[in-house]
């Protein structure tokens, strides 16, 4: 499923954000920073941006706190209620065209709950923002892609069941790992070469952000997400 991206949210009416003040959770450990606010965010020194994200409806509290964006978690007490609340992430900026790159991978280390409703995502966008590709490296409870299966793929070892679907704004194309995974690594441009190569689904389109985080359904009582790895590699 997709969701606002910053760019779009800092653009959000004062009304929306005032939405949700008097959230007060505290933050899971003391940090460099740490946040509740609903779009609370943080850009770190070399260039990563962490962000709070909680955009969708009946949401319950949630604090992000982070050293780097490899070593952020969040706290999230969200009910135990249908549809996603929030997409708590780390971001990078690739701002290339598929053709021009080289190389684009990713590792990542998490410690996730055994209960609640999430998965653990990457969502990579284009640069205007009309392509999301979601790669789900973990998932948990009562959630799914949107679209239709398109069967299952082998690309950027892992093997994924793939599903292509429409939200309205932007054309999601969603890749679930097939055995949950907590740590390891994504060559991501094989990916991306597939679905414009193999599969024609775009063309040569620049790729904006690779965003890593935790799509959370829900998460009643307060459940902890921790990410103890993350980096993007891109030449």
């Amino acid at each position: 499923m997709a969701r606002p991206t910053l760019t779009r949210l800092l653009l959000a009416p004062a009304a929306a954000v005032a939405a949700l003040i008097g959230f007060a959770a505290a933050p899971a450990q003391a940090a460099a920073w740490s946040s509740s606010d609903q779009w609370g965010n943080w850009t770190t020194s070399d260039g990563y941006v962490l962000y709070n994200n909680i955009w969708g409806s009946g949401a319950g509290t949630q604090t992000i706190w982070a050293n780097s964006a490899s070593d952020w978690g969040v706290s999230a007490n969200h009910p135990g209620t249908g549809g996603i609340k929030s997409y708590p992430n780390a971001k990078k900026t690739v701002n290339k065209p598929i053709s021009s790159l080289s190389s684009l991978s990713s590792t990542y280390d998490v410690t996730v709950p055994s209960s609640g409703a999430y998965n653990t995502s990457y969502d990579i966008w284009d640069s205007d923002y009309d392509y999301e590709v979601m790669l789900w490296v973990n998932y948990n409870g009562a959630v799914g892609p949107l679209g239709t299966s398109q069967g299952t793929v082998s690309l950027g070892g892992h093997t994924w069941d793939v599903y292509k679907g429409d939200n309205g704004a932007n054309e999601v194309f969603s890749f679930l790992r097939t055995s949950d995974s907590a740590s390891g690594t994504v060559d991501i441009l094989p990916v991306l070469k597939w679905i414009k190569d193999t599969k024609g689904w775009w063309g040569d389109e620049t790729i904006g952000d690779v965003q890593f985080g935790y799509e959370i359904t829900s998460s009643p009582g307060g459940l902890d997400f921790v990410t103890k790895g993350f980096g993007v590699s891109a030449s």
